[in-house]
C-alpha cells in the first residue's frame, strides 16, 4: 500500500518537474498555498479570486502567499513574479511558467 502511493507521489513529482502538471491539479495547489497563507476554506478560491475577494491579501498577506507557494511548489519566486501574480489566474501562469520553464506570455 505505502510503495504504490510513493510510486504515484514520485510520478506526480516528475510530471510537475516536466510542467506538466494538469490545471486542476495546479489550482488545487494553489488552493493549498492560499489555505496555510490566510487560514480559510480553500475552496473559496478559483481562477476568478482576486486580492479583493481575501480580506487578509494585502500586500504583507502577498508576501506571506508567496512564500506558501514557493513551499507549496518547491520554487523561488523574484519580483516579476511578484509583481505579475495579481490574481489566481495570473498566479497559475507563473507557476506554470516557473515548472515548465515556459515564458508567462506564451500561457494561456
Amino acid at each position: 500500500m505505502a510503495s504504490v502511493w510513493l510510486t504515484q507521489l514520485l510520478a506526480r513529482e516528475a510530471e510537475i518537474q516536466k510542467g506538466k502538471l494538469g490545471m486542476e491539479e495546479l489550482l488545487t495547489r494553489v488552493q493549498t498555498a492560499f489555505r496555510s497563507a490566510f487560514d480559510i476554506d480553500s475552496q473559496t478560491v478559483t481562477i476568478e479570486t482576486t486580492p479583493s475577494d481575501i480580506p487578509d491579501w494585502d500586500s504583507m498577506g502577498h508576501v506571506t502567499l508567496a512564500s506558501s507557494l514557493e513551499r507549496e511548489f518547491g520554487l523561488s519566486f523574484d519580483v516579476d513574479d511578484l509583481m505579475a501574480m495579481e490574481n489566481v489566474r495570473e498566479i497559475c501562469r507563473v507557476v506554470q511558467a516557473k515548472l515548465g520553464k515556459v515564458p508567462r506570455d506564451k500561457l494561456q
